[in-house]
């Protein structure tokens, strides 16, 4: 005749048992791959703590400094695509195990290096290891979570980048100070090697399959799925690139952040010029700044999906909204006299400048399939550097040269401008791309259905 009120409540209550379950696996996910990323850039600028040090023992000019530094960059940028694409074929969780145990194990080597040219070698397998972790990371993290977290999930985690980069920074100076710099070095590939142990022990492909939310399932690529899944090379890339919305969101993403990154890498000089700060204090205050973008990723990307819940094309809207109103208040506080009122408004510029990351995120996220999350998000995270995060300094320092640092930064906003344009053609054609993206997944979900 059916089930019993026992039974009933019964099943009810071992649904909500589940669930509970599955929605503190996921967050325990998140903190572990939060971790690994926070691991990724205190590995990486904790070299910035030590130059000093470096310099005096190994006699280093500056060229072989920035040596040091611009090789992890430069295997950033070159492998970020191929290695995201590789884990989507193979395996995401695992993939992102190795290239943390690699850039670990990297880092403890740059603190046992004799000389130059061992050091540059280690640091060029720490940028190998670190190459691909933001992209395949964040997509693990999407897997485990509704789909209606994907704007808050992308700033959260994205700003552990910048929390690592501070206590990199932090960490690495007072380790060096009190115990010499290749400590600085041992302390944070111990660090990585802790966490990768948890992660490797604690998340694997099973596991997210068996217990994730239920919405998310489509979106978990297991190992043995990974190979028979996976796209062709021709149609990987018409997917990365075939929407319009698409390839808007990944330039106006990357031109965004070319205002982050030339404010924040220029602040300490500018501090120091215009305030007379000390270059220790400036750089404190431009640390300061970090923690205000980070913090900015993650409040913009709560608010985004809280706004956006019921109508995903808002995601769009607020991206090109906190573009614009950035815009606003960083020429409006370069333009004032140096004091605590610019330095506010300068932080609520910053704070609202990194609130398109989750946007832009979450949007990308939307708009691939889930089969190819990490080479999508690989393309972002491509973008950002190449039109963001490379440049910024660069140029802004060249146009230093001629009309002064001040005029610069006045200047540097108005990017800003050019990225809100794309967002607003990338809301033009958003909703009818995510309809055919929608439309595609429902098919490979009916034939996926059918096959089994």
């Amino acid at each position: 005749m059916g089930q019993t009120f026992t039974e009933t409540a019964g099943a009810v209550g071992y649904h909500a048992i589940s669930k509970a379950r599955s929605t503190f696996y996921a967050w325990v996910v998140f903190a572990l791959i939060f971790a690994l990323l926070m691991s990724d850039y205190m590995s990486r600028q904790v070299l910035n703590a030590v130059f000093p040090h470096l310099k005096l023992e190994w006699g280093l000019t500056d060229g072989q400094l920035g040596s040091l530094s611009g090789i992890v960059a430069l295997m950033v940028g070159l492998l970020t695509l191929p290695f995201s694409l590789l884990a989507d074929r193979w395996g995401r969780v695992k993939s992102l195990a190795i290239m943390a145990l690699l850039w670990s194990a990297s880092t403890l080597a740059c603190g046992l290096a004799a000389n130059y040219g061992h050091m540059l070698a280690a640091r060029f397998f720490v940028g190998v290891g670190e190459a691909a972790c933001g992209s395949v990371g964040l997509a693990v993290i999407l897997s485990a979570f509704p789909a209606s977290m994907r704007a808050t999930l992308t700033g959260a985690f994205t700003s552990g980048g910048m929390f690592g980069a501070v206590l990199g920074m932090a960490l690495g100076g007072v380790v060096a100070t009190h115990f010499g710099w290749r400590a600085a070095f041992v302390a944070m590939a111990l660090f990585g090697l802790v966490v990768v142990l948890f992660y490797a022990l604690i998340v694997t492909e099973g596991r997210l399959a068996r217990r994730t939310h239920a919405g998310a399932m489509a979106a978990i690529a297991n190992t043995r799925a990974a190979g028979r899944d996976s796209l062709p090379l021709p149609a990987t890339l018409r997917a990365v690139f075939g929407a319009p919305s698409l390839v808007f969101a990944y330039l106006g993403s990357g031109l965004q952040l070319f205002t982050v990154f030339a404010i924040v890498a220029w602040m300490p000089s500018y501090l120091n010029r215009y305030y007379s700060m000390a270059p220790d204090k400036s750089a404190l205050a431009a640390a300061v700044l970090l923690i205000v973008s980070g913090v900015g990723m993650t409040l913009c990307g709560i608010l985004t999906d809280w706004i956006s819940r019921k109508a995903p094309g808002r995601k769009v809207k607020l991206a090109y909204i906190y573009c614009l109103l950035s815009c606003v208040l960083l020429m409006a506080a370069l333009r004032l006299a140096p004091g605590n009122a610019q330095l506010l408004l300068i932080s609520g510029g910053v704070l609202v400048a990194a609130g398109t990351w989750g946007p832009a995120g979450a949007m990308v996220a939307n708009l691939a399939r889930p089969a190819i999350h990490s080479t999508a998000l690989a393309t972002l995270t491509l973008a950002n550097n190449l039109l963001g995060a490379a440049p910024a300094p660069f140029l802004t320092g060249v146009l230093a040269d001629h009309i002064g640092l001040l005029g610069a930064l006045q200047v540097v906003p108005l990017v800003s401008l050019a990225a809100a344009t794309l967002f607003i053609l990338a809301g033009r054609k958003y909703q009818r791309d995510l309809a055919l993206a929608e439309q595609q997944n429902e098919v490979e979900r009916a034939a996926e259905r059918a096959s089994t």
